[in-house]
């Protein structure tokens, strides 16, 4: 079938692995009366029993207004009031959401001539730092709705209302419904609804508490069909998507029972994309032979089919990759087969145009950053709503980003608060603007010392603190910086001391003053000042700061200079980066040598990565305190002002997922060969070591956050190594049960009570090693969109239900296996991906089942696990320092 026209898939149902939202209780919900009194506000709406909040939590500008009071009764009562934003070109509402959660987002405009004016706006509406919809209430008296379904790329999403004319932008209600996160898939983008109908000709809209997702359904009919109808309730429970039985106990057939159900419409724009729903649930009662089957047809073209719909039972077919309509002109049909003795029959139907959001919102640890500075300092800035970076027309009054181009995210590298009214000391949340190169906080009243933190942000050039009211004496490593290209102003603060004068002089590079012996003193008595009064006020920002954003204390140093390289070294043992090994989301990486023998992997940060200087810290000192033999050791780092370098030992073949697909870019060989199950089981059995080591091993513990097949990597003796650990976290103290933190990694991997509850555990990585195993069994993708089920743990249990071990088994294999061991792997991988943690083994029954299976496959075979695992030798590597892995 031609791309063009798009994929058709029937639903037969779901294996409970993704967290269904309990809309019923509005759980998630957000509905906001715009302009509503914080004193009126919650109110339960009449006709839906829906609660309304004041949206002024939420929004920072704008004034509330009401609509013509001789119009409120041709609305319902959340459209009475209004806000309106006569100031800024960008006003912003930001909602808490779960980051990758899947969101209907619905606005209301209803302009009821609040103002007297009978002059109806036009406006931009904006995502994040995208345009979503242009809102014209120019001939739309009533009211206008814009909905779109959309994944949230951060915890923050942010809703804008953007001036584009000399009309004033104002907004009724903003409704935020949370959806299954398996739910109105697209390949790429967002998906506005062009509409949602089911097919009654004499219905009403239909919405929540009927439709548990408050979606909004409108009736619709035509004049060459008949209406069939029903009293008896069709059964939804075998599908995934909650419909209600109001658009279920009606269809619609065509009256003439040998022409198609046509349903035609256009599109202003031709090239626009689109997906669509179809919902079935045939209510008729047949006779003994009746018949019903047809085929769907787009624009001319057979899709699916031929399709009978169940008897009194939701069924729904639905597109997996969009259709275009030709020359915006649009026509389903759903057509007769030679041998069906009754017409086609639809019951309701939804069509979504795709929106591409192209921009990337701005680095997630700059915005965190820049949102606490606003908070610490109470700044209060019309501009300062919104995405800080972008769109550029909109980058917030005294920033300036680096906006290479939309796959890289924007990051904040001059930060100008110069004469801003600031008090207080210099906030510490500063040093997590790693790409900043300029700091203006000149002629503020800023007191306290000069933090020895701004010497160690790498990225800074200019740092102006001049007309402060800053004391103490300037740090040394601040001074010695300017001796590297570092501009230093710190005129106009008279209390402050470079070494033995007033820093009244110091505003150029390089200048040396000889050290007063009362210094020590003085440095003394002021350090165990600011060390109280920072105590102060951490504890003070981490009672205040919003819990979406997560704020880590300053990293320390990186420790044992020996493994240090400068950057002239990479570059030789490198040979000028000559060899690429392969990419990833850190940069790209090399092959080397160090002291022209023993080989390595040097792994260099790519400044456009999405991984910073804090992940890169983190790798680095867990490796220099970490050593196992299924754990990849650290030759060395490279810290060298911009240039950031890992530099592994060399795994020679490659990662497990190459292997398992039979080809191995790293080795540069693709030859469709395949790994034995004995060879699999070797190699799980060895991450599941590492990983033990780390969850047991390691004081205090470590969780990985990352496990996946492409972080297990293999040696020349195909000896199993964990890597890529920038994402570890430390695990709680003991007593704890899990540690709160933002969520981070791959999906498909991602443990899905992790990701509801953002409550971290060692069994998160529990969850992403059964993904793992199933992937060594079946060999297939995690997610699959043209699988019956896309997920592979929905897949496996559906294989599982019907009992059939070679169907979920790799063909690769050709049934060279033990059977017993499969199955055995099969049900520790079903238990590992539970969605209870609480049930899931822990690393070390995983260990000890794991071995259990590889001695089984081994007695098949006649062999000792020793004879089987060349991995099991240790390889002695020297390169000057002591750092090849260690059992622990």
């Amino acid at each position: 079938m031609e791309s063009r026209q798009g994929v058709l898939y029937v639903w037969i149902g779901v294996f409970a692995f993704t967290c269904i939202v309990q809309a019923q209780d509005q759980q998630g919900f957000i509905s906001l009366d715009c302009g509503l009194s914080l004193n009126l506000s919650p109110y339960d709406e009449p006709s839906t029993g829906l609660t309304y909040i004041s949206d002024e939590k939420f929004i920072e500008s704008g004034k509330s207004g009401r609509i013509q009071k001789d119009l409120e009764a041709t609305f319902f009562k959340q459209y009475y009031n209004l806000r309106y934003f006569p100031y800024g070109k960008r006003n912003c509402y930001n909602l808490n959401v779960m980051q990758n959660g899947n969101y209907l987002i619905r606005t209301t405009f209803v302009y009821g001539n609040y103002d007297g004016l009978n002059n109806y706006p036009s406006f931009d509406l904006h995502l994040g730092p995208n345009i979503w919809a242009t809102v014209d209430l120019n001939g739309k008296p009533n009211a206008t709705i814009k909905e779109i379904i959309h994944t949230a790329r951060s915890k923050t999403l942010q809703v804008c209302l953007v001036k584009t004319g000399r009309t004033t932008p104002m907004i009724s209600t903003l409704e935020l419904r949370p959806l299954r996160n398996d739910s109105y898939t697209s390949q790429s983008g967002s998906l506005k609804m062009f509409f949602r109908m089911y097919f009654s000709n004499a219905g009403r809209m239909i919405r929540y508490p009927s439709d548990v997702y408050d979606r909004r359904w409108f009736q619709y009919f035509q004049n060459d069909w008949t209406q069939l109808t029903t009293t008896l309730n069709v059964n939804t429970s075998k599908t995934d998507i909650d419909l209600p039985q109001g658009i279920l106990m009606t269809a619609a057939t065509p009256t003439n029972a040998s022409a198609p159900l046509s349903i035609t419409w256009s599109l202003d724009n031709p090239t626009d994309q689109l997906y669509f729903n179809l919902y079935f649930a045939d209510i008729q009662t047949l006779l003994t032979n009746g018949t019903r089957e047809f085929n769907v047809s787009w624009n001319g073209h057979s899709i699916y089919g031929p399709y009978s719909p169940p008897k009194l039972e939701l069924d729904y077919i639905y597109s997996t990759s969009p259709f275009t309509c030709e020359e915006g002109g649009c026509i389903l049909n759903l057509v007769r087969t030679p041998r069906s003795t009754l017409p086609p029959l639809l019951n309701a139907m939804e069509a979504y145009v795709v929106v591409e959001f192209p921009q990337l919102e701005t680095n997630k640890d700059d915005v965190d950053a820049i949102k606490i500075i606003q908070e610490t300092y109470g700044l209060n800035r019309i501009s300062w709503q919104g995405d800080p970076c972008v769109p550029k027309p909109f980058l917030w009054e005294g920033l300036n980003c680096n906006i290479s181009d939309n796959f890289t995210a924007p990051s904040i590298i001059s930060l100008n608060l110069s004469s801003s009214g600031l008090t207080g000391e210099i906030a510490h949340v500063l040093q997590y603007l790693i790409q900043l190169k300029e700091l203006d906080l000149s002629n503020n009243g800023l007191t306290g010392e000069v933090p020895e933190f701004l010497a160690n942000m790498k990225s800074l050039l200019v740092i102006n603190l001049s007309g402060n009211n800053l004391i103490g004496s300037v740090p040394q490593t601040l001074l010695d910086r300017q001796n590297n290209g570092l501009e230093l102003k710190l005129q106009g603060n008279p209390h402050l001391l470079c070494q033995s004068v007033s820093c009244d002089d110091v505003g150029g590079k390089g200048k040396h003053h000889k050290k007063n012996t009362i210094i020590p003193v003085v440095a003394s008595v002021a350090s165990a000042t600011v060390l109280i009064t920072a105590l102060c006020l951490f504890f003070t920002l981490r009672k205040n700061k919003p819990s979406s954003v997560e704020v880590q204390s300053p990293l320390p140093s990186i420790a044992m200079k020996n493994r240090r390289f400068a950057y002239s070294e990479v570059q030789a043992m490198t040979n000028n980066f000559e060899r690429i090994l392969g990419k990833g989301g850190f940069g790209i990486v090399y092959h080397g040598y160090v002291n022209d023998a023993e080989k390595v992997a040097v792994k260099m940060l790519s400044h456009s990565s999405a991984q910073g200087y804090k992940q890169f810290k983190a790798e680095v000192e867990l490796l220099l305190r970490v050593h196992h033999k299924n754990l990849v050791s650290l030759v060395g780092y490279c810290d060298d002002g911009d240039n950031l370098a890992l530099i592994y030992e060399c795994m020679a073949n490659g990662d497990l997922k190459e292997h398992l697909s039979g080809c191995s870019n790293f080795i540069g060989k693709c030859d469709g060969s395949a790994l034995s199950w004995g060879t699999r089981l070797k190699i799980v059995v060895e991450a599941a070591q590492g990983l033990e080591y780390l969850h047991n091993g390691c004081k205090p513990p470590m969780v990985h956050r990352d496990v996946k097949t492409t972080n297990i990597l293999l040696n020349e003796h195909l000896q199993a190594k964990l890597a890529d650990f920038g994402l570890s976290r430390t695990f709680p103290t003991e007593g704890e049960t899990h540690v709160s933190t933002v969520v981070v990694g791959t999906p498909g991997y991602l443990d899905p009570e992790y990701y509801r509850t953002n409550w971290l555990t060692e069994k998160s990585d529990v969850y992403s090693f059964g993904i793992v195993l199933l992937e060594i069994i079946m060999n297939r993708p995690v997610i699959d969109q043209s699988r019956e089920r896309p997920h592979i743990t929905e897949w496996v249990g559906l294989m599982l239900t019907r009992g059939d071990i070679n169907k979920i088994m790799d063909p690769k294999l050709f049934g060279e296996y033990d059977t017993n061991s499969v199955w055995k792997v099969v049900e520790l991988a079903m238990s590992c991906v539970n969605p209870s943690s609480s049930r899931r083994p822990n690393m070390s029954q995983v260990v000890i089942e794991l071995n259990e299976c590889l001695a089984s496959e081994n007695s098949r075979l006649g062999t000792s696990r020793d004879m089987d695992s060349k991995g099991s030798i240790e390889v002695s590597m020297s390169f000057g320092t002591e750092v090849n892995p260690k059992a622990r």
